[in-house]
């Protein structure tokens, strides 16, 4: 399976509130009604929780400031994700694209193909 990881940062003009709620229930739609045309298998959205802690892990690796939300889209093949590249996938990607410009700081942002590897499940 591959999978498409974008961390996303959210634009400065709009409030973290506005931003979380447009993702989840606003883009989230039109996602799912591009599905078949985009060929995904699988979309999820993990958005970041305001904790202390994220602070306590950041400081403890040593990292920059956190993403707001990490999107993951699968296709079950490269023939998948290739079939995607169809003019009407490019449409559909292109109006994503034109949706995310509406919240997304996209110079800021980061998206990478990956191939999952499962190290670890326990019950």
């Amino acid at each position: 399976m591959i999978k498409l990881v974008y961390c996303v940062k959210q634009r400065n003009d709009i409030s973290p509130e506005e931003f979380h709620r447009y993702w989840l229930e606003e883009h989230r739609v039109l996602v799912k009604r591009l599905a078949i045309t985009i060929r995904i298998r699988r979309y999820g959205q993990s958005h970041r929780i305001e904790t202390e802690m994220n602070d306590f892990f950041r400081l403890s690796k040593g990292t920059g400031e956190p993403y707001d939300v990490i999107t993951e889209i699968w296709w079950d093949s490269w023939d998948e994700l290739a079939a995607a590249g169809s003019p009407e996938g490019i449409e559909a990607d292109k109006t994503l694209l034109e949706d995310e410009r509406k919240f997304v700081d996209h110079a800021r942002s980061v998206v990478f193909l990956t191939e999952e590897h499962e190290i670890l499940e326990t019950q």
